[in-house]
């Protein structure tokens, strides 16, 4: 009993560390580095939150949203449709290189970058923060709870963002002022110098806000039509989403049975769903642990008849409660895999007792299309 509850406090204080200790004080760190004259391990720091914080992310986020397909595609009640459009995936391709960008400005300084190379990097920076607002704006229809994490990781970036940009015009401003002499062929760039060393005394507060109210704008004007199209349509071209503007077509059911449930609620990969079927005249999705559990009820209702009345009773019971309890992708998982050893027993019992056992688990489920008769 020790030890079960020693495992116990182990996870919980494994979850604690890796859901809020290492994102907060990796958040702190970089907030501390963009107010101070002198940051302390910057590049390592700043690193460490892009790439851990995006592991973090996307593990989050497929935890609690398993996105199953297009929006003209039918999936269950537990599974969203694509937030971003695969038709329109080259936005990915912006924000690699905003991130390529990014990490240029940060290991690089003003001196070492051509100015063409660098404005290209500013340019792709901003282009990346404008969809990771975007993105954030688009998920937050169905973020709550612990999901409010993953906006975490959306403010770090907008963070080192600002962070980046400001200490490169603060370098670029001490180039230019090592370069003007008292030449009146340099007295143009002198004014404008001036401006640029005036603007670089602002806090990092407005590059913030800069970036934040560019991002706005930016967002404002694609969902008005004012943009590239490509970018808008990715957003609305989904469902389930803020910016969507698609209707998708009704969820597959599979409510009142709770293998049903897991094999439509869990993770693909893990419930291992093989077909459509078809339950009570509505489309479900089946897996063989569905199958076989369906075959061998059926096989003791034509062998045992009373022994099968109280099944059945004992499953309307407790299984359509159960049925209610899975709510998300991994609570249908872990069901599936407790089940595992009663599949397997079942499948014992069908191959013991029955003559063509395979032929009855296929039959299960069989798809009627919708209509059919």
């Amino acid at each position: 009993m020790s030890s079960v509850f020693a495992s116990d406090i182990f996870v919980i204080l494994l979850i604690g560390l890796v859901g809020f200790v290492i994102p907060g004080v990796l958040t702190v760190w970089n907030i501390y580095n963009c107010i101070a004259e002198k940051p302390k391990w910057e590049k390592f720091i700043s690193s460490l939150t892009i790439f851990i914080g995006g592991i973090f992310y996307l593990v989050l986020f497929f935890i609690n949203y398993d996105e199953a397909g297009e929006w003209y595609e039918q999936v269950n009640s537990m599974q969203y449709h694509n937030s971003i459009s695969s038709e329109y995936g080259l936005v990915y391709v912006i924000v690699m290189l905003g991130f390529a960008g990014y990490f240029l400005l940060l290991f690089l300084k003003a001196d070492e970058l051509p100015p063409l190379l660098s404005a290209i990097s500013i340019s792709l920076m901003i282009l990346m923060n404008v969809f990771q607002i975007a993105y954030a704006i688009q998920i937050s229809k169905n973020v709550d709870g612990l999901d409010c994490l993953l906006y975490v990781y959306h403010a770090n970036i907008l963070i080192l963002s600002a962070r980046a940009v400001h200490r490169h015009m603060k370098e670029t401003v001490e180039i230019f002022k090592g370069r003007i002499s008292d030449d009146e062929n340099h007295k143009k760039i002198s004014f404008i110098f001036k401006k640029i060393n005036s603007l670089s005394k602002y806090s990092i507060f407005l590059f913030v806000v800069l970036f934040f109210v560019i991002a706005v704008l930016e967002v404002i004007f694609v969902l008005l039509g004012q943009g590239l199209d490509a970018p808008l349509k990715a957003f609305t071209d989904t469902a389930d989403w803020t910016f969507s503007k698609q209707i998708p077509p009704p969820p597959l059911e599979y409510d009142g049975h709770y293998l049903c449930t897991v094999a439509a609620g869990g993770h693909r990969k893990v419930v291992k769903p093989i077909r459509l079927g078809t339950r009570r005249n509505e489309t479900i999705i089946v897996n063989r642990q569905l199958c076989i559990a369906n075959a061998f009820e059926e096989l003791i209702q034509e062998k045992t008849p009373r022994f099968h009345k109280k099944v059945r009773g004992f499953y309307d019971t407790y299984g359509y409660p159960l049925s209610r309890k899975i709510t998300s992708p991994i609570r249908a998982d872990f069901i599936y895999i407790i089940m595992k050893p009663l599949e397997w027993l079942f499948l014992i019992f069908l191959y013991a007792f029955d003559l063509r056992p395979e032929q009855r688990i296929s039959r299960q489920y069989t798809y009627v299309e919708p209509g059919g008769h």
